[in-house]
């Protein structure tokens, strides 16, 4: 059985649409949050999964005896360390075709910019804050007249779409045409 972390620190859409996308496959989930009040734990206890809240400064206690086969970072707003780093294998989704608009407010930053396209990645994680190399990008067209609010639904939706099918890909398939098709079917 694969075995997947998932990090998260807020509301934890990306978490449910990767359980959703797993519902009926060979994968255990624990969710792991470095708030107590995060609404992503009780959309893992609402699916009877394990969830703990793990301050930030005992993450690497927390991981360091944990088997996994990586790590997923869902809206995890904090930076870790290169020890951490070092205990698994990171992954992570930012809203930005990286290495533009790195950290927060990506999709407020490429709209005010006037950007024409912008979109998701999937990387790796590094220690230098959405540097890791990248897994996948999936571009958008920011539509003339688009409202902010649309961009990022927008853009949550691809984040949805894409990143249960990249940690499937991960998990189970070494054929790298499966993952570059993957943007041609949104």
């Amino acid at each position: 059985m694969k075995k997947i972390i998932v990090f998260g620190s807020g509301d934890g859409s990306n978490f449910e649409a990767i359980i959703n996308y797993f519902i009926n496959k060979d994968v255990e989930f624990i969710c792991v949050s470095d708030k107590k009040e995060a609404f992503i734990l009780e959309r893992a206890a609402k699916f009877g999964i394990k969830a703990f809240y793990v301050p930030y400064s005992e993450t690497y206690d927390f991981l360091k005896d944990k088997e996994c086969d990586f790590v997923v970072l869902a809206g995890y707003m904090r930076i870790l360390p290169k020890e951490v780093l070092e205990l698994h294998t990171f992954i992570n989704i930012h809203p930005s075709l990286l290495p533009k608009y790195k950290g927060k407010d990506a999709i407020k930053k490429a709209y005010e910019n006037k950007e024409k396209i912008t979109g998701v990645t999937v990387h790796y994680v590094s220690e230098e804050i959405d540097s890791g190399e990248i897994i996948l990008q999936s571009s958008l067209i920011i539509e003339n007249n688009m409202k902010l609010e649309e961009l990022e639904e927008k853009i949550h939706e691809i984040e949805h779409y894409i990143y249960p099918k990249v940690i499937d890909y991960l998990l189970f398939t070494t054929d790298i045409g499966s993952l570059v098709n993957l943007t041609a079917e949104f």
